[in-house]
């Protein structure tokens, strides 16, 4: 077990941690700490107790704005999914598409015979 140091507002902590999660314990002092510094820096010298009941309120503050944005989130994506947007691709009916063909075919004939009339 790894012992790690870190620092809360103004007091130095020594905590074990299992190996390999000295990096996540640094982290999460890191940000309790950032807190801390937030509190002292507005409030001024405070006693430990209510620095951290502060410094740890903020953050779970932050966490449950946090959770209800990826609840609200999960529920948008939820609606998407379930009530996809709709494509509509349009389709020619079958009769549409030959009279059209058919109107091609006469308009390249006439172009034809103009072409012809005028090299004579």
């Amino acid at each position: 077990m790894a012992e790690v140091d870190f620092t809360i507002g103004h007091k130095e902590y020594r905590l074990g941690a299992q190996d390999g999660e000295e990096k996540l314990l640094k982290r999460a002092a890191a940000l309790l700490d950032g807190e801390a510094q937030q509190i002292l820096e507005q409030a001024g010298r405070m006693p430990e107790p209510r620095l951290l009941l502060l410094a740890g309120l903020m953050l779970a503050d932050r966490y449950a704005t946090m959770e209800d944005r990826a609840e609200k989130a999960e529920r948008h994506l939820n609606r998407l999914q379930s009530n996809p947007a709709r494509v509509e691709v349009p389709v020619i009916p079958a009769d549409l598409k030959e009279a059209m063909a058919e109107l091609a075919a006469r308009a390249e004939a006439l172009a034809e015979r103009l072409e012809d009339q005028q090299a004579d």
